[in-house]
């Protein structure tokens, strides 16, 4: 075995809770052949101790056949201790004037997590505070038609960092702006990487209060550029009562636990549908959110029922929270700053 197929091989192993690999997550330091013997040397930051034994075991489990037994491969790991919440991490920057970066995350699709990510940064900013919104969902954009701004061509500036553009008093980036509406992304991870490093730090964002990420759904390589590229704040999971909804938001939890990212609550959208007569009607279960949120010991910042005006504002481009400021988006931005003001 020669040293570009021992990377080759190593690079078929996963980072735990994650899509990507172990060499481009850049944790393998050192990986050559010596005779016939393999020696490996990663480095991991992490707290949770059963991240490196299932590394360590799986590249035992795929080379000890190959290289005739365990004697062959020499398997070292260098466990650091992840940076302390605010520290700023190797390959992690915070954006220059932005306070807090929120990611909003789901492990699936169709949880209403763009919804959730567009009222939310309207309920923090009706609260005087200065909000952008980031939607690093590449294949689906979808927060420049909830604004009403699909159609506005973006500029740059001196420096030539995109000027964001601004609706309802909240600065917005997104693919959107630079798609027609029928217009597919087609981009691989390298190039998808790289656009989400120029929405995060190639954008004008100013003087932020808050930088609200809308996440692609899953747990891919646009999710580990992102915690790998810029300090997060913290992260809230949405997710429906439905158990199905459930099982993928506990990936997204677990994605986030291994990198050091607090979550700072759990959203449950699409809780109820309450009719004319004023009867409620759990149509994707109940209670979902809230015993998750009770089993992860964090706050559950609200649960939001079906209603058609939701619907009808983000086709509008007016989201339902300017009009209802007693909605649970603005419940849950009361809830996050308190949180964020405390830490």
């Amino acid at each position: 075995m020669t040293n570009e197929e021992l990377r080759a091989q190593l690079a078929t192993i996963k980072y735990p809770g994650f899509s990507r690999d172990i060499v481009s997550f850049g944790l393998v330091k050192l990986a050559e052949m010596v005779d016939d013997t393999a020696d490996i040397h990663l480095q991991i930051q992490t707290r949770d101790a059963e991240v490196p034994r299932q590394i360590f075991t799986a590249i035992h489990a795929l080379l000890d056949p190959q290289l005739n037994g365990p004697e062959n491969v020499k398997v070292g790991i260098d466990i650091q201790d992840p940076p302390a919440q605010g520290d700023s991490a190797v390959g992690k920057q915070s954006l220059p004037g932005v306070k807090h970066i929120i990611a909003v995350a789901s492990g699936k699709g169709g949880v209403g997590k763009s919804t959730v990510s567009a009222n939310l940064a309207v309920a923090l900013a009706s609260q005087g505070l200065k909000v952008g919104l980031c939607d690093c969902d590449l294949y689906g954009p979808s927060i420049a038609h909830m604004f009403g701004v699909a159609h506005h061509d973006l500029t740059s500036d001196e420096n030539e960092n995109i000027i964001p553009i601004e609706a309802h008093g909240i600065k917005l980036m997104s693919m959107g702006f630079l798609l027609s509406d029928s217009s597919p992304v087609i981009v691989r991870g390298p190039l998808a990487n790289r656009y989400t490093q120029q929405f995060l730090k190639q954008v004008a964002w100013g003087e932020l209060d808050v930088l609200v990420l809308d996440l692609p759904p899953g747990t891919g390589d646009i999710q580990l550029t992102i915690v790998q590229s810029v300090a997060l704040t913290g992260s809230v999971i949405v997710t429906t009562p439905q158990e199905i909804a459930l099982i993928d938001a506990r990936k997204a939890v677990t994605m986030f636990a291994k990198v050091n990212v607090p979550i700072l609550g759990i959203m449950e959208n699409m809780s109820w549908f309450e009719c004319d007569h004023g009867n409620r009607y759990p149509i994707f279960g109940e209670g979902g959110g809230a015993r998750e949120a009770e089993r992860l010991k964090v706050p559950l910042l609200a649960e939001i029922p079906i209603n058609p005006a939701t619907c009808q504002g983000a086709d509008s481009g007016n989201p339902v929270a300017l009009t209802t400021p007693d909605s649970p988006y603005h419940q849950a931005a009361t809830q996050l700053m308190a949180k964020l003001n405390s830490q």
